[in-house]
C-alpha cells in the first residue's frame, strides 16, 4: 500500500501544539498516521517557527522542526508565487492559503489537510482535495 501524500496547512501544526483538546487530537491523528507521507513547504515553516522562537518557546520550536524536518519538502519559488496569484484570483483565497495551495498543487499531493472551516474558499477550490479537520470535528455527535 502506498502512502497518501498529505500537504499540511500550518494551522494543523499550530493546533497540534496549542489547540484545544479536540483540535490537538484531530491534528495528532494526522501527524501520527503511518499511512500518510507529510509534505510541507517553507511557507509552513515561516508560519510556525518565528513566533515560538521569538517567545523563546524552545520546546515548541523543537516540536515544529521535528515534524518539518521529517516531512517531504516542496521547493517553492517565483513560479509557485505566480501560481498562487492565479489561484487567489480564481478562488478568492487569502494570500497564505493561496501560497499553500500552490505549493500543494505543485507537489502533486493526494490531499491538503487544514483546520480551516469547510465554507472557506480554500476548502471549496477544486485543484487539490482538501480535508478540513474542523469539518470532521464539527460533524461529531454532541457528547
Amino acid at each position: 500500500m502506498s502512502e497518501r501524500r498529505t500537504y499540511l496547512d500550518a494551522n494543523v501544526l499550530i493546533a497540534a501544539w496549542n489547540g484545544d483538546a479536540d483540535a490537538r487530537a484531530w491534528a495528532g491523528a494526522v501527524l501520527n498516521d503511518p499511512s500518510r507521507k507529510l509534505v510541507v513547504s517553507d511557507y509552513v515553516r515561516l508560519e510556525v517557527i518565528p513566533k515560538p522562537r521569538f517567545r523563546r518557546g524552545e520546546a515548541e520550536v523543537l516540536f515544529m522542526e521535528a515534524i518539518l524536518d521529517s516531512a517531504e519538502p516542496v521547493q517553492v519559488g517565483p513560479a509557485t508565487v505566480r501560481r498562487a496569484l492565479a489561484l487567489a484570483g480564481r478562488h478568492d483565497l487569502q494570500p497564505m492559503d493561496a501560497l499553500h495551495l500552490a505549493a500543494a498543487d505543485q507537489a502533486g499531493v493526494d490531499e491538503m489537510v487544514t483546520m480551516e472551516r469547510p465554507e472557506k474558499p480554500l476548502c471549496r477550490q477544486t485543484e487539490v482535495p482538501v480535508v478540513s479537520l474542523r469539518a470532521v470535528r464539527d460533524r461529531r455527535p454532541a457528547g
